[in-house]
């Protein structure tokens, strides 16, 4: 089951955990300089190298064959990146069919391996990422240097190549308005707090991605250990914050208004669904109102634009694609 569709350990405030491992294939130039033949050889070497894997079923998807609406779905849940879902040049994807392993090929790096899983788990995430990788290894030599580890084409990867990030509900944090200070605390720490959907500490629907920053001169265990350590401190003041905040019957109002429009609502933006979804989330996650979290926390990702188009199968207007989403946000909610 993908992980938007399920809550994990801490899934009240933890909504997911994500581990990308980037490698490059040391008898290759960096993506950059490889034309459209070269990285589809690069390519095939991955798939052939993992043609036996048995741990996990992957399906290999050439991304020059899929329609841009697919690829930007992929992106919306955070599957790729955004720049690997708008040029497909030479490019391809390896997938599980529960959408936890992504491995994007010649995005920055010949090869990001992502296991993305729900709730506080970087240490399951990482060993899923680790046995594909070490899976890889065995068949393709990387490229490696003593001294500075793996080899990437951003100078920032070098070392682990290993970024971990954990995607975090902070509604009550940000009401407090703790987040320019937390911010600024974890950078100390070689970590980055940031808006998953939009840039900086002013995040659409409250959520933020809390991430390590140091890939050189520390090991894979250090960096998910203090990510996991700085990620239950969070916790812990997000919890502290909404005991505060939902005693104020301004903000309880608040909450029931945004529950009254999802359930109402003819029409609503994906902007609008982000910031009433965070809303009603915490009215759940608290016990102030009953709604079925888990379906709704999902729709978050199933009722982005492109999301939304596949599912329904049809190229849709902005106009008609509000009005659909509001459709499924009411049967939801009943």
């Amino acid at each position: 089951m993908s992980w938007y569709n399920t809550l994990g350990e801490h899934g009240d405030i933890v909504l997911s955990t994500r581990v990308r491992l980037a490698r490059n294939l040391e008898d290759f130039p960096f993506p950059v300089r490889l034309d459209r033949d070269g990285k589809k050889q690069v390519a095939e070497c991955v798939k052939e190298a993992l043609s036996d894997y048995t741990e996990t079923e992957l399906n290999f998807i050439d991304m020059e064959e899929l329609s841009r609406n697919d690829a930007v779905s992929l992106a919306e849940k955070h599957l790729i990146s955004p720049e690997f879902a708008y040029d497909s040049t030479g490019r391809a994807l390896l997938q599980s069919d529960d959408e936890e392993v992504s491995i994007m090929l010649c995005e920055e790096d010949h090869i990001r391996i992502q296991v993305i899983l729900p709730g506080l788990s970087q240490k399951e995430a990482f060993e899923k990422a680790e046995k594909i990788d070490k899976a890889i290894e065995e068949k393709l030599n990387y490229a490696f240097s003593e001294k500075l580890g793996y080899l990437t084409q951003c100078p920032t990867n070098l070392g682990t190549g290993m970024r971990a990030s954990v995607m975090l509900h902070l509604p009550a944090l940000v009401r407090k308005g703790a987040m320019r200070r937390l911010s600024a605390t974890v950078a100390k720490l070689g970590l980055t707090l940031r808006g998953c959907y939009s840039e900086g500490v002013e995040a659409a629907g409250d959520v933020f991605l809390l991430s390590n920053q140091v890939t050189l001169g520390i090991s894979e265990e250090a960096a998910l250990q203090n990510l996991g350590s700085i990620a239950k401190q969070i916790i812990a003041e997000e919890k502290q914050a909404r005991a505060v905040v939902i005693s104020d019957s301004e903000f309880i109002d608040k909450i029931y208004r945004a529950k009254g429009i999802l359930q109402s609502a003819y029409k609503l933006t994906s902007k609008e669904l982000v910031g009433l979804t965070s809303l009603v989330l915490m009215g759940a996650e608290e016990k102030i109102i009953d709604v079925p979290m888990d379906k709704l926390s999902s729709m978050n990702i199933l009722l982005m634009p492109a999301t939304l188009r596949k599912a329904e199968g049809a190229d849709l207007s902005r106009d008609e694609r509000d009005i659909v989403r509001a459709k499924r946000i009411r049967e939801v909610l009943g």
